[in-house]
């Protein structure tokens, strides 16, 4: 049986925005995409492993704003490859502004400079995902999605056979955008739409058994530290 593995793929420095690549034999599976022009960070991690654009089998968006989606349209063109995002995504990946509730003081300030409402080339999915979970097996991964909404309506995680986790923005670690320094201490990211509905959603993570946490902005963090974060307060408690 062939193991499969997971690149982190930095499309910022020090963490502070990440992609993956999940590797299941000659397949790969794209998880979120970078802000625009990233297409040749993604080539260069598919080379790592002796893979090309053709090898890219599916591409998972676990929310459309522009540093997780921005490069999707190109990378589409370049590997064929489909992309999925949840219904409620649709309409961010088709151009409409996202609703962007900041979190703290740095939110606000991020909001200030304009920098996530850029304009990027907006696409529609080519697999619209309409339940709470979609098993991945048809495209040759052992994995799931599941819908995780909170950060966006149509926010998905990855849930891969070992337990590890691709949760995209329900939760950061580090300071600023996330990385940089103490990144094993976890916190909300930069917006979010629905805090109540992420706490929800993290509770699920960890009561499917989620071992570890990758995440878009920081990371990686183990189940331990979600919990915490629940129980500190930052986050209604979770199991």
């Amino acid at each position: 049986m062939t193991k499969t593995s997971v690149e982190t793929i930095p499309m910022l420095p020090f963490g502070m925005l990440n992609a993956f690549l999940v590797i299941n034999g000659d397949k790969a599976m794209l998880i979120d995409t970078g802000l625009p022009n990233s297409e040749t960070k993604i080539e260069r991690a598919l080379r790592k492993h002796g893979l090309d654009w053709s090898s890219l089998r599916l591409i998972v968006l676990t929310h459309a704003h522009i540093d997780h989606a921005g490069s999707a349209a190109r990378v589409r063109e370049l590997s064929s490859a489909p992309v999925l995002a949840h219904y409620k995504e649709t309409p961010y990946c088709q151009g409409v502004s996202p609703i962007l509730r900041p979190t703290g003081a740095f939110g606000r300030l991020f909001l200030k400079t304009g920098a996530i409402e850029r304009p990027f080339k907006h696409f529609t999915p080519d697999r619209v995902m309409e339940t709470d979970e979609l098993d991945l097996a048809e495209y040759g991964f052992p994995a799931r999605v599941l819908h995780t909404p909170g950060h966006t309506p149509g926010s998905v995680s990855v849930l891969l056979e070992d337990g590890v986790v691709v949760a995209g923005d329900l939760v950061a670690s580090g300071i600023l955008l996330g990385g940089i320094a103490f990144r094993s201490r976890p916190k909300p990211p930069p917006f979010e739409e629905e805090p109540e509905a992420v706490a929800a959603s993290l509770a699920r993570l960890l009561s499917l058994g989620c071992t570890g946490f990758l995440l878009g902005h920081g990371g990686p963090l183990p189940a331990s530290s979600i919990r915490t974060f629940g129980k500190r307060g930052l986050r209604a408690p979770v199991v």
